[in-house]
């Protein structure tokens, strides 16, 4: 049997190149950006990555029955705002990596003031690209509002905040742990697949089963993060395994153990399946999406 990888191959090899095509043209046709701000941009952006977010926003638009072509800029502008929280998320001041998809980090080679201001642009075009090339103009609202809530202080941001303060944390519960994850990492993956929605202009139940969907495919997600820093090399992750034990962060396998972090993680990808249900015969896609976070390596 064709393994969940397998049945997305060809559909992931298209999108990741249209993906990576319109990114390479938003970034190197950059009228008034400094070049070394442009380069520090770049080098981040088209670093590669397994482009889950920006495949997640075209797989949710596709199983809503929309064109998958009209959600491009909103594929390109999530991708940027992931490669932004990636950027500052290396920094000394932050993680402190200096290995990142397979290449020194940016701050390692551009320098911090660079980094910093490489992520801030980054963010930025993402919500420029969002309003101008997202259409009709009442969906390009609603997608910079979703996107919004998603990346900041009570999303993606206030997730980082809350997963830093938790290392000081003497007794960590399920609760805490969870809360950070689903704001830290589930908001994002859950406004791909809702700006998807909103760009095919689904209903109030294809919307909410797709919320859903990332609500578990996020919690999968992460807890097989954890367990790839656990086991996993820096060869095949692309980044240094490790780091988690060693600045005594918060994750799954510290607080539950390896095998019960597995079966959570397969529990939720289950549920995940459930809700992708809700789309027939347009939401295998996305069933196969879910088995793949459960069974990637890097």
């Amino acid at each position: 049997m064709a393994s969940s990888a397998g049945l997305l191959q060809e559909s992931w090899n298209k999108i990741r190149n249209d993906v990576d095509t319109a990114l390479q043209q938003y970034v190197e046709v950059a009228p008034g950006c400094p070049e070394e701000l442009r380069r520090a941009m770049a080098y981040s952006l088209l670093a590669g990555g397994k482009r889950l977010r920006p495949i997640l926003v075209l797989l949710a638009c596709d199983a809503c029955g929309g064109d998958v072509d009209a959600a491009i800029p909103a594929a390109c502008a999530i991708e940027m705002v992931h490669t932004y929280s990636l950027i500052h998320d290396d920094l000394p001041a932050m993680d402190d990596d200096d290995l990142r998809r397979g290449q020194p980090t940016n701050h390692v080679v551009h320098g911090e003031a660079a980094a910093i201001l490489a992520g801030d642009a980054l963010l930025t075009l993402a919500f420029e690209i969002m309003a101008r090339d997202v259409q009709p103009p009442a969906v390009a609202a609603a997608c910079c509002a979703d996107l919004a809530a998603a990346a900041g202080r009570a999303g993606m941001v206030g997730g980082q905040m809350a997963d830093l303060q938790a290392e000081s944390t003497t007794a960590p519960t399920l609760t805490q742990l969870e809360n950070i994850h689903r704001r830290k990492t589930g908001c994002l993956l859950t406004g791909a697949l809702t700006l998807g929605g909103r760009i095919a202009q689904a209903d109030d139940d294809a919307v909410n089963a797709l919320t859903n969907y990332g609500r578990c495919l996020g919690m999968a997600f992460q807890i097989t993060d954890d367990l790839l820093d656990v086991s996993g090399d820096a060869a095949t992750l692309g980044k240094n395994p490790g780091k988690d034990a060693a600045q005594g962060k918060l994750t799954y396998p510290a607080l539950l153990g390896i095998e019960e972090s597995r079966n959570r993680a397969r529990d939720m990808i289950d549920e995940a399946c459930r809700w992708a249900d809700h789309f027939g015969e347009r939401g295998r896609q996305l069933e196969a999406m879910a088995r793949f976070v459960l069974e990637r390596d890097h």
